[in-house]
């Protein structure tokens, strides 16, 4: 079976992650990938190395001054479906709404649901929804939603964990102790955010939740990491900066992390932050229980659909900070449950059950 994943960026978002996980455990189990995806700003390739059994193709997308999102939407979706070659393959299923509207016909994932005002985003958002012939959620939260707003009933196939990479950074190994010594003598104790600065994912809030944590753990730091998106929230980020200035706070903010430190990131971290608004599975969240960190998650159907009791939940920031107060002190029967429930989800088991949905719903 020849078999075209289609995302939109070659940095590591959720769904970008998805994609080249499923693709290398679909090609192990015998099919032929190829993973296409626009390169912004020359990019080489991919935030990490890709197994060779997977064919890469690139669309090379240059960024223009004075371009707007609408803007870099539309000539997203021209630049990748003029790269795409149909004819390669018997499945095409894209990612993401651009990537589901350069190709046409196509299975699409559904991983979340965005709301656009702007006519252009918006339209790009309907047609990646109806227009697909067959349609994948990661969770029953949101193939719900989809199901209410559309009249469609998608199949949910869960993500799968690199569980094992998480869990290693965590051993007492010498490797792993060293490469979270690094971390703790560059950021000391800290809660971790991973997922960039921006409005779906809660940051304000949790700007404010760790204002109140720091008033009695004055040496426990606030660290974001990742983030990168064709959306523009310079306005957003503006706001969270301004905001940090007036709370006396100074938070670190690492950009993209090599994918070959995250896991020790990860791994020291005193708890991880999840308060995002909106989600369709919460892989990060996932990545840190199965290094033994605790979680505390936006108190959303679909995380407590995912996460179950695995995890403390909150949803004002008073409530945020209170959790991950708690959550700093060792929990050990929670923190055995996120480990199983991390190591319960492999992408082999991902990858089996697109390949039977392929098989069932055709090309």
């Amino acid at each position: 079976m020849r078999v075209s994943l289609l995302t939109y960026s070659t940095k590591p978002r959720g769904g970008v992650v998805h994609t080249l996980n499923l693709a290398e455990a679909m090609a192990r189990l015998g099919a032929d990938v190829t993973v296409w995806s626009l390169a912004r700003g020359g990019d080489p390739g991919f935030f990490r190395d890709v197994d060779p059994a997977v064919t890469v193709r690139l669309a090379r997308f240059d960024d223009r001054d004075g371009d707007t999102v609408s803007d870099r939407i539309v000539r997203s979706i021209e630049v990748l479906g003029n790269e795409f070659d149909r004819s390669a393959a018997d499945i095409v299923h894209a990612q993401d709404c651009i990537s589901a509207n350069a190709v046409g016909r196509c299975i699409r994932t559904i991983h979340h649901l965005d709301q656009f005002t702007t006519p252009i985003l918006a339209s790009c958002h309907e047609k990646a929804i109806t227009l697909p012939y067959a349609r994948i959620c990661v969770s029953a939260a949101v193939a719900d939603e989809v199901r209410a707003g559309w009249g469609v009933d998608p199949t949910v196939i869960p993500n799968g964990v690199q569980a094992d990479r998480f869990a290693a950074a965590a051993t007492e190994m010498p490797d792993a102790v060293a490469a979270r010594s690094y971390w703790e003598h560059r950021l000391g104790r800290y809660v971790l955010a991973v997922g960039g600065i921006e409005p779906r994912k809660g940051s304000l809030d949790l700007l404010e939740a760790y204002a109140l944590m720091r008033r009695s753990d004055p040496e426990l730091a606030l660290v974001f990491a990742g983030g990168e998106t064709l959306f523009d929230y310079r306005g957003y980020r503006a706001d969270f900066d301004r905001r940090a200035v007036e709370l006396g706070i100074d938070p670190i903010v690492l950009g993209q992390v090599d994918d070959t430190q995250l896991p020790s990131l990860v791994a020291q971290a005193a708890v991880f932050a999840f308060p995002s608004t909106k989600e369709g599975f919460g892989l990060a969240a996932m990545e840190a229980l199965a290094a033994g960190v605790a979680v505390v998650a936006r108190d959303l159907p679909v995380l407590r659909e995912v996460f179950g009791d695995a995890v403390r939940y909150a949803e004002t920031p008073e409530d945020l900070a209170a959790e991950l107060t708690a959550a700093t002190t060792a929990d050990p029967t929670r923190s055995a449950l996120g480990r199983q429930l991390a190591g319960s989800l492999t992408w082999e088991a991902a990858a089996r059950a697109h390949l039977n949905f392929y098989r069932e719903v055709g090309g």
